[in-house]
Parts: structure tokens; sequence; C-alpha cells
């Protein structure tokens, strides 16, 4: 009889939940003063200048082979850079409910590709199952009418096309980091940090010029949360849950998010929460149940 998974990898989920769920928030309150592109550099410079400090202080030493460093590079790529980039652009056209649903091709796309390219993380009936309940319910939560507005005119296929394959981005990108090996996940968080944000900075100086923008306090504090929590601390917390419970499992974010956002709507902007949505979450957390509940842990 297989164990069910620790305390820790659930707690651990949820608080990674909560720092992605809620940034959400905190973007919306920024982008209306700070590009996107500004805004995303802005983000992972923080956090890499955070992360350098604690990696100094922990006496932590960062790897020299370039075989390491090579890895590092593509999954700063694959799973920060291209995907930030793809969804800053393709938001502009698409609303929040349908971006929503297509990034839910994460979770699927990372049971496929765990499958062929990550050890002992074969598909079993019971995963497909849950996987495929979390995802209606998702969809239940956004509504089935955000459905209904995938495709249109060209633009806007386009624009859809890119925010779902950012979502393929980031479950690639989970099975990259489970075969980086077992760095310190504070050492793996600013190698990523620190990767990401020379790609990114020379893209905001040279597409929006962030020297010209006039910024408040509230939008430079949304900046500098963005860069410490959701970005700083979740990446540690991101590379922790794939060493310890793999990619499959940390997939199940996808599912949870969409709920921490809506309660974040509700709690700050006053957002009304309906039926369907209680439905949907219900819909998620049995989901969750079936994929998981008798999976072992490890």
């Amino acid at each position: 009889m297989r164990q069910p998974r620790p305390l820790v990898d659930w707690l651990g989920l949820l608080l990674l939940a909560i720092l992605w769920g809620t940034s959400f928030l905190f973007v919306k309150i920024a982008v209306r003063e700070v590009t996107p592109f500004t805004m995303v550099a802005a983000r992972f410079v923080i956090a890499a200048s955070v992360l350098s400090a604690a990696v100094r202080a922990r006496g932590l030493r960062l790897p020299t082979s370039r075989r390491v460093w090579g890895h590092y590079l593509l999954m700063s790529l694959i799973g920060n850079s291209i995907p930030f980039t793809l969804i800053a652009w393709g938001q502009i056209r698409v609303d929040v409910g349908l971006a929503g649903i297509l990034m839910g091709v994460m979770p699927l796309m990372t049971l496929v590709l765990a499958h062929f390219f990550a050890p002992g993380e074969r598909m079993t009936p019971r995963m497909t199952a849950g996987f495929v309940v979390g995802f209606v319910g998702l969809v239940v939560l956004f509504g089935p009418e955000a459905l209904l507005e995938f495709g249109g005119e060209a633009s806007d296929l386009l624009s859809q096309s890119a925010i779902g394959l950012a979502a393929i981005c980031y479950a690639t990108n989970t099975i990259i980091t489970r075969r980086l090996g077992t760095l310190d996940p504070l050492v793996s968080a600013t190698i990523v940090m620190w990767i990401t944000s020379v790609t990114m900075v020379p893209a905001a100086l040279w597409v929006e010029r962030p020297w010209d923008l006039a910024l408040s306090a509230e939008s430079i504090a949304s900046v500098v949360w963005l860069g410490l929590f959701a970005t700083a601390l979740a990446t540690i917390v991101y590379f922790r849950i794939v060493q310890r419970a793999g990619p499959t499992f940390l997939s199940l974010i996808n599912y949870m998010i969409p709920g921490v956002a809506l309660a974040a709507g509700a709690v700050v902007l006053d957002e009304q929460l309906v039926g369907t949505v209680l439905i949907g979450m219900a819909l998620i957390l049995t989901g969750l149940a079936i994929s998981q509940l008798g999976s072992r842990s490890g």
C-alpha cells in the first residue's frame, strides 16, 4: 500500500499557490504605470540581488561546470524569459479568464512529458482521471463562455496560441528542473534569476525606454513585492518542491492558483464569488484527491 505524500509537500504547494496566485493582484496594480518588459526585468533583478545576498550569507558557492550553467541557461529561457514574454504579449488581446484556461494546458503537458522523461513519474489511470477532473473544474471556474471565445480573428488566435505555448514552456521546464540533480534550491534559484535578468534587462531597455516612466509609490511597492516574494521566495519553493515531490505533483498548482487569485480579488477588489466558482473549486479538489491520494512520496 502506497503512503500518502508528506504534509510538508502540500504546505509547500499551498505556499507557492498563494505567492503566485496573489501576484496577479500586484501585477494589475503595477501595469497601470509600469510597462510589461520593464516590470518583468525589475522583478528578476530584485530577486537576483536578494538571493545573491542569501547565498553569500549561507556560505554557498555557485557551480563552475559549464554543463550545469548550460542547463540553467536553457531552463531560464524556457521557464522564465520566453513564457513571461509570451504571456505579456498575448494578454494584450486575451482576457484573464481565457488566459487561465489556456494555462491549464500545463498540467496535462507535464503529465505526458514526465511519463517519458522523468524517472518514477509514469502515468497511471488514477492520475489521468484526476487531471481530467481538475481541468474540468478549471473550465467551470472561469465559465464555459470563455471557451467559446477561442479562435476569432487571426490576431486573436495568435495571441491565444502564445499563451498556450507559454504553458508548454512551463511544463517542459519542470522536467528540466527535475533532471538537474540536487543542487541547493537557493543556489539554483539564484542562477536562474541572474541569467533571466541578463536576458530581460536589455530587452526592456531596447523595447520600452523605462527611464521615461513616471511611477507612483504604489506601483514601485507592487514591483518590489513581486520581486521579493512572487519571484525570489517562490523560485526557492519551486525548486524544493520539484526536487522532493516531482514535476507532476508540482503541476497541480495550476488548479490551485485560479482559486487563490479569485479569493484575492474578492477580498481586495470586492469581486463577487458566484455558484460556478464553488462548483469549480469542488471539482478541482476532487481532481487533486483522485490523482494524489495513495501516491508514493519522494
